[in-house]
């Protein structure tokens, strides 16, 4: 057979392959109404409630809840210190306890996201960022909120965990905070924020930026870990779109290879 025979049966075998296709599948000419309206409104993905809508199963070891153990312990000592120094101001023998609770104080004073923005943009300005190694030789320490103050200085892990203390003891409920660890696909490196919800919406409280940004609106950072006052958990990988019928014949045509062209 010479080239030009073998061209015309190729291109008769691709185009009886399409025509099964479209015979199974049905072409989209003769769809009928009911399906037409089925395939605009595909049924929804079911989000999580947790910040970014993404799924997450709890760790139950590892170096990252060991780490939010060790600061949640610390953190009972910090909140005796805290009580001791708001009962009696003139007798607190801790500058940092009564920083936080003028931080406090002053987001209490505020309400919805003005008490959120409130206590990010107090946060940011009250500790200068400043990295694990350098501060203390060693990396990824994770400090609780008086000891950050105390130094004036810490990383994003420490300015989460400040804003998540001190949006709770200004009222906002522990059901609505999370600590959120994201990689930063750009930098290639880990990074922590703060996340309050307020009427429904996740706002993230990012030591990089005074503005809180809403989840849905970050960019280049990929969600890894969510923490709160029950644990750590990891979050899950996020679903995957399902495609419509006419793109799973084209699918299924580019899958065995099929090169089409136009008549």
């Amino acid at each position: 057979m010479g080239l030009s025979g073998h061209s015309r049966a190729l291109r008769a075998a691709t185009l009886a392959m399409l025509a099964l296709a479209l015979a199974w599948f049905g072409p989209a000419t003769e769809l009928s109404a009911e399906t037409l309206k089925a395939s605009a409104t595909p049924d929804p993905v079911e989000r999580s409630a947790e910040p970014f809508g993404l799924f997450a199963s709890h760790l139950t070891g590892g170096g990252l809840l060991a780490k939010w153990q060790g600061v949640q312990r610390r953190l009972d000592d910090e909140m005796v210190q805290l009580a001791l120094c708001e009962g009696d101001p003139d007798r607190c023998a801790s500058p940092a306890a009564l920083q936080f609770l003028a931080i406090v104080d002053t987001g209490k004073a505020r309400g919805g996201r003005a008490r959120l923005g409130e206590i990010n943009r107090a946060i940011n300005l009250a500790i200068r960022p400043m990295g694990d190694l350098e501060q203390y030789g060693q990396i990824d320490v994770w400090s609780s909120p008086l000891a950050t103050l105390t130094r004036g200085a810490g990383d994003c892990e420490d300015y989460a965990i400040a804003k998540f203390i001190a949006l709770q003891r200004a009222g906002v409920s522990s059901d609505d905070l999370r600590i959120v660890i994201m990689r930063d696909t750009i930098r290639g490196e880990d990074h922590a924020v703060a996340a309050a919800r307020l009427d429904g919406q996740w706002l993230t409280l990012d030591n990089r930026r005074m503005a809180m940004v809403e989840d849905a609106r970050v960019r280049n950072y990929r969600p890894s870990f969510v923490l709160d006052r029950d644990g750590v958990r990891r979050y899950e990988e996020a679903p995957m779109p399902v495609l419509g019928d006419r793109n799973l014949v084209s699918q299924a045509v580019r899958d065995a290879g099929i090169e089409t062209s136009p008549m």
